[in-house]
């Protein structure tokens, strides 16, 4: 007579699960792969849980799912203008703090005085982006 074995196999974890372990939880919202290679790269050897999108709509999804403590939001994205999104992000995660990337140097007075808002001018550097951690 055989014996039925029955293996249970460990459940995949959600990204909320799967970045809880890990340190502060960092989103990165850019269209330019390098940018999101740079700081994927920084953020995870500092201690960072860090996920990245190259569109807007994926970066929204993202941030709904993993609610991150900290988000990078490029404002010129393929499907539209990441700054646009600051009073949503803010309304959905009050506590999450905000770093608006550009290469531009001109931001809106009205996005510019938002509590938990900094603006990082491209080219980034290291030094720079301590500064907003």
């Amino acid at each position: 007579m055989l014996k039925r074995i029955t293996f249970l196999l460990p459940r995949a974890l959600t990204i909320k699960e799967m970045y809880s372990s890990m340190g502060l939880k960092v989103l990165v919202i850019d269209d330019e792969k390098d940018i999101c290679s740079l700081l994927d790269s920084f953020l995870t050897k500092n201690g960072y849980a860090v996920k990245t999108a190259s569109t807007l709509h994926d970066g929204m999804e993202l941030m709904k799912e993993l609610r991150p403590d900290i988000i990078f939001l490029d404002n010129n994205l393929p499907d539209g203008l990441g700054w646009d999104q600051v009073d949503f992000i803010q309304q959905a995660l009050p506590a999450c703090k905000i770093n608006l990337i550009s290469a531009y140097k001109f931001v809106p007075e009205s996005i510019r005085n938002k509590p938990a808002v900094g603006l990082i001018e491209k080219p980034i550097s290291f030094t720079t982006l301590k500064n907003y951690l």
